[in-house]
């Protein structure tokens, strides 16, 4: 059996890179051929020096409050330099294919994870870079032209890092924000198991066409799951409904029953009870009561033993002509 894939992995998929896409960026930069072999020149310089570039890095990073994640603990500091050191020894070989772009991801879900912020991450990295420069520059003291060359090349590879790496931060961080939005929507529409065959689906607040779909899926998907048998949805919570909504509403109703289940809507306001007329729904083909409280007990009527399998409004609610 294979191995699950890695974050990073996961990361390279979902942000689309591939071969072609890192050749891509690759010319955005413009690295070239002359590039690798400048940057050749200074490998053993840069290599010699990773310790003192390091420190600048995380020397600038200690003083930013919005960076005090990266020191939260004795661990993740010692992983960002590790990585960070790692980091600087690929920059100068010459590859730079998705093994090179995966490093540069697993600094980015670093990062991310932390909460270092890209203008933050970006400040350390020019300073990072500074040293470097001063580096080459006392090296190539004789042949500034030279190490000016050599140094321009290795920043084509820093903002080719630069963009992979702010990207994943801003990508991990969208993926979060989209996590936490839908764990807000599951939350703002349960579904709740009130007793054998009994769901309650209470709606409060502003259904727009997302959530209405998400109604939807999690009502039918806890139907099938705990076999119900009657559905009270109740709107005590609701101010108002569009059109849009009102017909997404009806159309759970009547996917509820066709999965077997009675559905019995509660709690409708008079603006809401006019909005749904004025827009033509008709209310006699919804099995209705005043508050949540009738709704339970018709509900309990219906499920009590000997009642039978009563599916529909009017079976459910035998004479009574609920919304006549």
């Amino acid at each position: 059996m294979a191995d699950p894939p890695t974050r990073e992995q996961i990361l390279l998929r979902d942000m689309g890179f591939t071969e072609s896409h890192i050749e891509r960026r690759k010319r955005i930069v413009d690295l070239g051929l002359d590039d690798l072999r400048r940057i050749s020149l200074i490998r053993g310089l840069v290599i010699e020096n990773i310790e003192g570039y390091a420190t600048a890095f995380f020397d600038r990073l200690s003083d930013l409050e919005e960076a005090r994640g990266l020191f939260a603990t004795h661990r993740t500091l010692e992983r960002a330099r590790r990585l960070k050191r790692d980091h600087l020894v690929a920059m100068v070989q010459g590859e730079y294919g998705i093994p090179y772009v995966e490093q540069r991801l697993t600094l980015g879900l670093l990062y991310s994870d932390a909460g270092l912020a890209p203008p933050v991450f970006l400040g350390a990295f020019h300073h990072l870079l500074k040293s470097i420069g001063t580096t080459i520059a006392h090296r190539f003291a004789r042949t500034p032209l030279e190490g000016f060359e050599s140094f321009m090349a290795l920043k084509k590879i820093a903002f080719l890092d630069i963009g992979i790496i702010v990207d994943a931060i801003v990508f991990e961080r969208q993926r979060v924000i989209r996590q936490q939005q839908d764990a807000i929507r599951e939350l703002s529409t349960p579904v709740l198991l009130i007793r054998d065959r009994l769901l309650l689906l209470p709606i409060i607040g502003v259904i727009d066409g997302p959530r209405a779909r998400l109604i939807t899926e999690n009502l039918l998907r806890s139907i099938v799951t705990t076999r119900a048998k009657v559905v009270v949805i109740d709107l005590t919570g609701v101010a108002t409904i569009d059109s849009t909504v009102a017909h997404h509403l009806l159309h759970t109703v009547r996917a509820t029953e066709l999965m077997g289940a009675v559905v019995i809507v509660t709690g409708l306001s008079s603006d809401v009870a006019q909005a749904l007329t004025a827009l033509g729904i008709d209310l006699a083909t919804l099995a209705t009561e005043v508050d949540l409280q009738g709704g339970i007990e018709v509900a309990e009527r219906i499920l009590r033993p000997g009642a039978g399998d009563l599916v529909g409004p009017d079976r459910a609610f035998g004479d009574r002509g609920i919304g006549r």
